[in-house]
């Protein structure tokens, strides 16, 4: 018997390193990377909005109202939850109410998110939602982003957790994603022109859960190539235009 019970906790240790090797792996974050315009970098991240460690986190709510509130679960009520209630105190005050690219941008306090900035963007009306909106909405967050200095950008629309299933979550990242890469471009010409301060994009962080991710990435390669596109359109209207 002793050598038995011997026998088993030799085993039992050998299976150690195997056991923590899998929970390491279990704790990675998926990841894929699509390489953008002017070398910006857009991370499709399985993760939530609560426990991405970043200088920037935004996140998208639309207008206030009490069904809206009920309907809404997952990241932005764990997020809140984390944050000690404060974006329900905003809302319910009308000191946030959500309206079209309306902005409030909040310092967590030690201890509630990793985020070292939290940005909260109004969506508006949720029976107005378009993808011209969510295009804004992506121009909205990357130039409150330069306003910041963050180079390093979390993106969560929070759409689903919102209730809300009008568009599908590639049409939502494609519209949000290129807006963000277009106004980046902008930013970069007026700098070439010296009108703007000097701003540099590292990586821009989309999360997804994982029903989505894949839809997700496809929505980001979209992005990608409609704004390089359209980053072309306004090279040849340019180098056109000093022609004449």
């Amino acid at each position: 018997m002793t050598r038995k019970i011997f026998a088993f906790c030799l085993a039992a240790i050998a299976a150690m390193p195997t056991t923590v090797a899998l929970a390491d792996e279990a704790a990675t974050i998926k990841e894929q990377v699509v390489e953008g315009p002017h070398s910006v970098r857009v991370k499709v991240r399985m993760e939530g909005p609560y426990t991405a460690e970043t200088p920037l986190q935004v996140v998208c709510y639309f207008k206030y109202t009490k069904d809206g509130a009920k309907r809404m679960a997952g990241a932005p009520v764990e997020l809140d939850k984390h944050l000690g209630g404060v974006i329900n105190s905003l809302r319910t005050r009308g000191e946030f109410q959500g309206a079209p690219l309306e902005t409030i941008l909040i310092k967590p306090k030690d201890g509630t998110i990793k985020a070292k900035s939290l940005l909260l963007i109004g969506l508006g009306d949720e029976s107005q939602l378009s993808l011209d909106i969510l295009e804004r909405v992506g121009q909205t967050a990357l130039r409150q982003a330069k306003a910041i200095g963050a180079t390093h950008v979390a993106f969560a629309p929070l759409l689903r957790d919102q209730g809300n299933s009008a568009f599908g979550v590639g049409a939502v990242e494609t519209a949000v994603v290129k807006g963000m890469l277009l106004a980046y471009d902008t930013e970069l010409r007026l700098e070439i022109e010296g009108l703007s301060n000097d701003y540099k994009l590292a990586d821009w962080s989309v999360e997804a859960g994982p029903a989505y991710f894949d839809e997700t990435v496809a929505g980001v390669h979209e992005a990608v190539s409609q704004a390089g596109a359209e980053m072309a359109k306004r090279t040849a209207g340019k180098q056109a235009a000093k022609a004449n």
